[in-house]
């Protein structure tokens, strides 16, 4: 009986082990608050925080980073600060979050996994989390070996609407500043792009993501504001898109317009329209041609020589 309940409470422990990875909670080096002093505006949001399926989250009023940092034999001193998607209502921290965070890491990338604010009305709450959370991972490079230079942003859905607006808005950082971290380049190096949405035009923009970043009705000015692919220079950075064929939910002209405007910039890119997949793959595994990616990102940052 005693050997019976000894691997009954094995098993109890294993899976118990399996299910925190599963959700990242076991895995990571670090949680950092983007704001420790608090942050410099509010979306609003006066209500707990609440996670369901997993580690979905909703109702997202404080921002915070979860670092998910390589073994030293593994680092190729590259990271990525990772925006899960959700239509800016929620977040989807698992498959789009920590498990490409966990992935990365044992790529011998940092992972970065951004819970960035939800906006409800307030447009600059999410892209300023995510320049906030560039500059916090640039300024510690040095403590968790990364190279400054070799720090991108990565995206998926309404999470690549944010990434590929922090690649497109940056800055260099103030000298002037006071702040230290005002300091340093917000500028990634590098995106991944996984279904984005790219632009808020109506004939192929995700309505739902606009919606809930910039409200309704047809302001041009905001709309223009955060179509993407209209505010590509020759300084931004290199970009990995991924998307299926078959995605009902975002369109993959989102993807093609914003390679056609980096193309135009003469921005190094590269693009996967797979046949299947649909929406919404990130790191889960279904048997279908997007499972793909992976891999063809880790070659793709070779390629452009960000890891050797």
């Amino acid at each position: 009986m005693l050997g019976q309940n000894q691997n009954k409470m094995k098993r109890t422990l294993f899976f118990t082990t399996l299910f925190l990875l599963s959700i990242g909670l076991t895995a990571q080096n670090k949680v950092l608050k983007v704001w420790p002093n608090g942050a410099p505006n509010h979306n609003g949001m006066d209500e707990p925080e609440e996670k369901y399926e997993g580690a979905r989250v909703r109702k997202v009023s404080e921002a915070e980073m979860y670092v998910y940092l390589p073994e030293k034999s593994k680092n190729t001193g590259a990271a990525v600060v990772i925006c899960p998607g959700g239509g800016y209502i929620i977040e989807a921290m698992d498959h789009e979050g920590y498990e490409m965070g966990e992935w990365l890491k044992q790529q011998g990338v940092a992972g970065i996994v951004l819970k960035y604010r939800l906006p409800y009305g307030h447009h600059e709450i999410p892209s300023g989390d995510a320049r906030q959370a560039m500059r916090i991972v640039r300024s510690h490079a040095e403590d968790w070996g990364i190279d400054p230079s070799k720090i991108g942003i990565a995206g998926s859905s309404a999470g690549g609407h944010l990434a590929s607006t922090v690649g497109t808005r940056f800055d260099y950082g103030n000298e002037q500043s006071t702040d230290p971290l005002e300091k340093v380049s917000c500028r990634p190096d590098f995106m991944l792009l996984l279904y984005p949405v790219i632009t808020f035009r109506e004939e192929f923009g995700h309505m739902g993501s606009r919606k809930n970043l910039i409200g309704e009705g047809n302001n041009w000015e905001m709309v223009q504001k955060y179509s993407n692919e209209m505010h590509v220079t020759p300084e931004t950075p290199p970009a990995f898109l991924v998307l299926a064929d078959d995605d009902k939910s975002v369109p993959p002209r989102n993807s093609i317009e914003f390679y056609l405007a980096l193309k135009k910039n003469n921005i190094p890119a590269e693009m996967h329209i797979f046949a299947e997949g649909g929406h919404g793959f990130g790191m889960n595994k279904k048997n279908l041609p997007a499972d793909q990616w992976p891999e063809l990102f880790i070659n793709w940052l070779k390629a452009i020589k960000i890891i050797k």
